[in-house]
């Protein structure tokens, strides 16, 4: 069974595009620079090791690339989960509204019987 060690939240916008990818990408780099914590050596596991949850949040969750979100980790088991959220702001000009996502981001580990 899988434990989580670490839970961190980020946020992305896409300003003019409409692209809820790129949205979603930013909010995933965002929650990563929050922290530089080495969990995997930390409980003596290979980075490969790695189970990581990104839970994506936009208005359009359909309109998501997954394995382009996914791209964004060099290492670990990543699963992305789009779900309906995040918030699309409408622009004065009547142009592509500004697109937020919001993303949680979960790490965990098999840490067996422990």
């Amino acid at each position: 069974m899988a434990t989580r060690v670490l839970t961190e939240y980020g946020m992305g916008t896409s300003l003019r595009r409409r692209d809820y990818t790129e949205a979603a990408v930013r909010a995933v780099r965002d929650a990563l620079w929050h922290n530089s914590i080495n969990m995997a050596e930390l409980f003596g596991f290979e980075k490969s090791q790695m189970i990581i949850d990104v839970e994506v949040a936009v208005a359009q969750p359909e309109a998501l690339d997954t394995a382009a979100i996914a791209m964004v980790f060099p290492y670990g088991q990543v699963q992305v989960h789009p779900r309906m959220g995040g918030l699309d702001v409408p622009r004065m000009d009547g142009g592509n509204p500004t697109v937020i996502a919001n993303v949680a981001l979960s790490v965990s580990f098999d840490l067996g019987d422990a």
